[in-house]
């Protein structure tokens, strides 16, 4: 998973551990408060148990590192056994992980560690159907900020398990010049202008890429005139047409760059268009669906006492 991009080493694995830490922390405590008063008044102290996590439906598994971190939160008696890893192919009744300790443990940690295993294994699922779809092209699946606050870490690393890359992690490690940045700044030439600058100034242990984001030939034609970007963002150069898909603009867009600079198409992409889309020889598609629009995989935990 990758949060603060600009540590690198045991410094980032510390930062991670921390912030992982800190998160598990606020959601157990959402669920648990001041404690589950039902296993409390049901479940004998000293009962032990065994949890089953099975899968319900064909899909790809992720968050299996997170699921883990809570079991062992709420108590470091639970135990936890994975038959299966992050990025690996489920099937209905495929046995994916066995948790071992207190009975009361289990059930205070069952549903917040499914509810993060789900929604995690959903955006790999669908992250995979995307990438299947485009097949032997040349274009790359991206994911956009378009995430859950405060999991944002976890939506990320989820897109990488079903075989998609990460877009910029936040506002701090790209330069992503949009529409208002551009009216903001007067034009396209000093939003370009601006950024090249800010970037010659930053002190930081990283080189930031700029991306600008265009809506017509003519917009695309400046940015080239400049020279300064590194991405091109094509916002909706592919357009809902009667057949499904026109990507005629796009490609003529991506002709156009001729190479010169990175491209990516964004808007209007779904499984029915984005094999079209990545036909046209564009580099990247984002794809805001992926963390924005989940279907949590059907998973289940049954527990057994002993």
């Amino acid at each position: 998973m990758t949060g603060a991009d600009h540590m690198t080493g045991a410094d980032h694995k510390t930062g991670m551990d921390h912030y992982l830490d800190a998160w598990i922390a606020r959601v157990v405590a959402e669920d648990l408060g001041s404690g589950d008063i039902t296993s409390g008044a049901t479940v004998p102290e000293d009962l032990s148990g065994r949890g089953i996590i099975t899968a319900k439906a064909t899909g790809v598994l992720a968050g299996t590192d997170v699921a883990t971190r809570i079991f062992r939160y709420v108590s470091c008696d639970l135990h936890v056994t994975w038959h299966a890893g992050d990025g690996d192919p489920v099937s209905p009744g495929m046995y994916l992980a066995t948790i071992n300790g207190p009975a009361r443990a289990l059930l205070a940690a069952e549903r917040t560690a499914l509810n993060v295993l789900q929604r995690m294994s959903g955006i790999a699922t669908l992250t995979a159907a995307f990438v299947r779809a485009i097949g032997d092209t040349e274009a790359t699946i991206l994911d956009t900020r378009k995430t859950a606050p405060g999991m944002r870490d976890l939506d990320k690393h989820a897109v990488r398990c079903g075989g998609g890359q990460n877009h910029r992690h936040g506002l701090w490690d790209m330069y992503l010049i949009k529409e208002n940045h551009i009216a903001a700044a007067g034009s396209i030439h000093a939003a370009l202008d601006g950024a090249l600058a800010h970037r010659a100034g930053d002190a930081r242990r990283i080189d930031p890429k700029i991306e600008i984001e265009v809506t017509s030939l003519d917009e695309l034609d400046e940015v080239l005139e400049h020279g300064g970007a590194d991405r091109v963002m094509l916002d909706n150069f592919a357009q809902p047409s009667a057949g499904g898909v026109d990507t005629s603009q796009l490609a003529a867009a991506v002709k156009r760059v001729a190479g010169r600079l990175e491209t990516e198409a964004s808007g209007n992409v779904d499984l029915t268009t984005v094999r079209p889309i990545a036909e046209t020889g564009v580099q990247y598609i984002s794809v805001g669906a992926l963390t924005h629009s989940v279907t949590a995989l059907d998973l289940s935990l049954v527990i057994r006492t002993a």
